[in-house]
């Protein structure tokens, strides 16, 4: 085979590849000659079929094979004699087209094609040291752990039935039926039956609990509210509504008993050490806080430090993974572009910033990982792959056996656990400096420069696993036969 570069333009690679028709065709002999061997054919004897008879039968759908194997083989070539390190899955053109082809299935003709590819950016990383990281740290007050041991007790608070025509009291837990109405039409999720409610919970829309207070058991009323404006469901938000409410139970609430028995419910000794455990999950809660916020804040000072070509390819994928989440956000909410006060257009431009920031950021830490021999373990993977599992109870083997066979999706769950090992090793090499904060202020929601409220960090995984698939690439190069491909 022969494989010649003929243009390089930045990350961009054009490679013509050519496969001799004699090539071609003694591996199609080869394989005939192994056919003939084991074949059993009726009228021939075992071994003996002639081996132009097996390529009148045969001929063309084993140089399909010889075609597949042979470009596989050519482009792991082109990658090992040129050290590549290919961002994405290259794209191959036929020269001449289907004629071309055809002509090679036959065996009369060389294949000739092009292979069109991005290669990953060299990333130079050099010193992590001066980089700062600033760490939130809140201290967990006694009311805290007061306030959750107390709605943990509301939580599970005993009711006992009212009688005797009592009317329902804030605190109260009612049954009821309804049926609401928005412009005397009912809609999806305004009905329910025996619906329990305990008033002064805020569980219903604002105003329908206090409405309810002062009714009896059978009494039926007309409750008159209007749904927030920024309600979840687009349909509904702003709208005014009629329910029409029927109580059917009436219950009080007992007393609240935080004592010792009461710890003893939850498999404790004490509310001493009720409080104990409370106050761990609190502490576990605020920890996770504090490592988005410096997590986040790393990303953007490695943002900023590191500029290089980036392959759009990449850019691309990211760009369309992230719009088709924004469409589908658009569909089920019904909200447009002009709800969020912007374009089309200009969306488009911020979320290709997200998808090149992403990239950028996976390839930074694919380099930083890669230099410091970062790696994921195996029962790190099946320790992840076993919590992905129990979120689908009754299906666990199914979906075990879904990841297991998906390189993809097993890649899915592995760039988080080696995003986050790449951030600890940083941290590891940065200065590193703790500042005491308010609980408010540590789980108030990050802003842009502008002010604007930012989202949780998505993994950025486009470039990371585009780096880690390169290694994995790479592999199979020196290994015919692996079938190992190169990821994006």
């Amino acid at each position: 085979m022969q494989v010649n570069q003929i243009h390089a333009d930045g990350l961009k690679r054009e490679f013509e590849i050519v496969l001799p028709a004699q090539d071609l065709s003694s591996r199609m002999d080869g394989q005939l000659n192994e056919m003939q061997a084991k074949a059993r054919i009726k009228g021939f004897r075992p071994g003996k079929v002639p081996v132009a008879h097996l390529k009148r039968l045969y001929g063309r759908s084993i140089m399909a094979e010889v075609l597949q194997q042979a470009v596989e083989d050519a482009r792991k070539k082109m990658i090992e004699d040129n050290g590549l390190r290919v961002a994405g899955e290259p794209r191959f053109d036929v020269d001449g087209g289907g004629n071309v082809l055809e002509q090679a299935l036959e065996a009369k003709g060389d294949l000739k094609f092009k292979v069109a590819l991005e290669v990953l950016p060299k990333v130079e990383i050099g010193s992590l040291d001066d980089i700062a990281v600033e760490k939130l740290v809140a201290e967990v007050p006694d009311e805290e752990v007061d306030r959750f041991i107390k709605m943990i007790a509301d939580q599970n608070r005993a009711f006992t039935a009212k009688e005797g025509g009592a009317v329902a009291a804030t605190g109260d837990k009612v049954s009821i039926d309804f049926v609401g109405k928005v412009d005397d039409e009912t809609f999806e999720g305004g009905t329910g039956n025996d619906v329990d409610l305990v008033l002064g919970s805020n569980s219903f829309i604002p105003g329908f609990e206090e409405q309810l207070t002062g009714m009896a058991v059978g009494e039926s009323r007309t409750v008159a509210v209007t749904f927030p404006a920024d309600y979840g469901a687009a349909e509904l938000a702003g709208k005014a509504a009629n329910f029409g409410v029927t109580v059917k139970s009436i219950a009080a609430p007992g007393e609240l008993s935080i004592d010792d028995a009461f710890a003893k419910g939850f498999g404790l000794d004490s509310v001493d050490k009720l409080k104990e455990s409370v106050r761990g999950n609190i502490e576990r809660e605020y920890g996770s806080a504090s490592r988005a916020k410096w997590k986040r804040a790393l990303l953007d000072t490695l943002d900023r430090r590191y500029s290089f070509d980036l392959p759009q390819g990449l850019v691309d994928q990211e760009f369309a993974q992230i719009w088709s989440q924004v469409e589908a956000e658009s569909k089920r909410t019904g909200k447009g572009f002009a709800d969020e006060g912007t374009t089309e257009e200009a969306a488009r431009g911020d979320y290709r910033g997200i998808a090149e920031r992403r990239v950028r950021l996976g390839l930074v830490l694919a380099e930083i990982g890669q230099e410091s021999g970062v790696t994921v373990t195996q029962e790190e993977m099946t320790q992840a792959l076993m919590e992905r599992v129990r979120q689908y109870p009754g299906e666990e083997k199914q979906v075990y056996d879904f990841f297991r066979n998906n390189p993809q999706m097993m890649a899915q769950i592995q760039a988080p656990l080696f995003e986050d090992k790449v951030i600890d090793y940083i941290l590891t090499k940065a200065q590193v400096t703790e500042r005491v904060v308010t609980r408010e202020e540590l789980t108030a929601p990050d802003e842009d420069e502008d002010g604007t409220q930012v989202e949780a960090e998505h993994q950025p995984e486009a470039g990371q696993q585009a780096a880690q698939g390169h290694e994995a690439g790479h592999e199979a190069a020196q290994e015919p036969g692996d079938g190992a491909e190169t990821a994006g």
